[in-house]
Formats: structure tokens, sequence, C-alpha cells
């Protein structure tokens, strides 16, 4: 009976330190967001709210893109930076970086 509760515990521990990690790996990330994507797709991510014709990234259309599409996105910008788009970040953020900001992007979903 021991073993089972030295057990338990270990897993409670565990399950406690990772939603810690987490906690803090999605503060980063939302601190990311603000800093680097905010001003123009909006804290929510519904974007287009300033006049710059950010997309919605709530929407369904937005969320079928694929995470490769997202990211190429992110690093080169939609339209390699061109027509006034988004500006590459692929000098600015790591791998790391990049697949949280595809996850936050994912929360978004409606």
């Amino acid at each position: 009976m021991n073993g089972f509760r030295l057990m338990a515990s270990v897993v409670a521990g565990s399950v406690l330190l990772a939603s810690t990690v987490l906690a803090q790996a999605d503060k980063k990330t939302e601190r990311l967001w603000k800093a680097k994507c905010a001003s123009c797709h909006g804290q929510d991510g519904k974007g287009g709210q300033d006049g710059k014709g950010a997309v919605d990234m709530t929407s369904a259309a937005f969320q079928a893109k694929s995470n490769d599409e997202l990211k190429n996105a992110i690093l080169n910008g939609p339209k390699g930076g061109k027509d006034g788009a988004q500006h590459s970040f692929k000098n600015d953020l790591t791998p790391d970086q990049v697949d949280a900001l595809v996850a936050y992007i994912r929360s978004f979903k409606k």
C-alpha cells in the first residue's frame, strides 16, 4: 500500500510540475504574441481592426491552414513581405517560438 501512495504522489507531483511549466510557457507565448503579432492581428487574432488588412485568424478558413503553412507565413510573411504584407520573422524567432505561436493561433479557433 505504501508503494501505491508513493507512486500516486510522484504522479501527482509530475502533473503539477507539468502544469506549471505549461502555464509559464503559455505566458511567454502570450507575451511574444503581444510583442510581435497583436499590433496587426489583435489580442484575439481577429485582425483587420487597424486598417492593415490582417486576416481573421479565428475563421474556419484560416484555421483550415496546415501548421506548415502557418509556420511559413510567420517565418517568411504570407506574401514574402510584398504588397505591404507581414514581414519575415525568420531572423527574430526560434523554432520553438514559432511552434508556440502556431499553437497559440490554434487557440483562436471559434
